[in-house]
């Protein structure tokens, strides 16, 4: 019987769920009638959260020119949008913080990650986006079922590579190939299982492909396939993929950013990286 994706996500168990405090959080923020103070209180009951989540919003991440003192604080200056996105990314990269490295070389994934979710963040920023901190978000996020697959699967991503070198083919068409489905579609199905918005389910099922995205999605879908692309050629890191994936001309065109800014993005990306892996891992 082929594995589907809901197959690898009941395989996973606790693994496959959402961090509590994450949940809580965003309850909160979705209730009309909670305060910052409230929301600020949740976060606060977790000391390594709030300490993280502080350092990020102190750091060059923002470039804020007052020190930030408390979390209230925080989410007065950037939302409570912007901040529940931090917390997930914060929250998902810690509880899979403890995944044995000889199943996948988890620094060399993270580093992938974040470069990817800097580089959606500067891409964003770029086109004046009001809260680029999603794209950090869907970045960080976007290879996250190839993480499970990867835990849950391990025979199939096995074959899975081994067909990717030997008929020299990019790992989410063998994976396709092999399993039946991408990591990308695996990552956007535990999106939905996770009920988080369907941006962030469409953007990663599609990253891949944005033109088989719908219009009203098409943009940040592309922003993520830019993103990802950029940081793959920049060898930054690595989700297990040995080949940079072809460009989606679509994609960049509908980002509507100039060829010539692509040198800054790159730019940008070297100068931050170091520090925004520091804050994160």
């Amino acid at each position: 019987m082929a594995t589907l994706p809901e197959d690898v996500v009941e395989m996973a168990g606790e693994m496959a769920t959402l961090p509590i405090i994450f949940t809580r959080i965003d309850e909160a923020v979705e209730d009309p009638e909670s305060s910052f103070t409230e929301i600020g209180q949740i976060i606060s009951g977790d000391s390594s959260l709030s300490a993280r989540l502080l350092k990020i919003v102190n750091s060059a991440f923002y470039g804020f020119s007052n020190k930030i003192e408390t979390i209230t604080h925080a989410i007065t200056i950037i939302g409570t949008a912007q901040l529940r996105d931090l917390v997930l990314a914060t929250t998902v990269m810690e509880k899979f913080k403890g995944v044995p490295s000889e199943t996948i070389n988890m620094k060399s994934f993270w580093l992938h990650s974040i470069s990817c979710g800097l580089a959606a963040r500067i891409i964003a920023t770029y086109r004046h986006d009001r809260n680029p901190e999603r794209y950090y978000v869907l970045g960080v996020l976007h290879d996250i079922g190839r993480l499970l697959m990867f835990l849950n699967i391990s025979d199939q991503m096995c074959e899975v590579i081994e067909t990717s070198v030997n008929e020299k083919i990019i790992l989410h068409e063998a994976e396709k190939k092999i399993i039946g489905f991408n990591h990308a579609e695996m990552g956007g199905f535990l999106m939905e299982a996770w009920n988080l918005p369907v941006t962030f389910q469409t953007a990663i099922t599609f990253s891949h492909n944005p033109s088989g995205t719908t219009p009203e999605f098409f943009t940040e879908t592309a922003i993520l396939h830019v993103a990802d692309l950029i940081s793959h050629s920049m060898e930054h890191g690595s989700s297990g993929e040995r080949y940079v994936p072809p460009l989606d001309e679509e994609a960049w065109e509908k980002i509507g950013l100039p060829s010539s800014i692509l040198a800054s993005i790159v730019y940008q990306l070297d100068k931050h990286l170091d520090e925004t892996i520091h804050m994160f891992l």
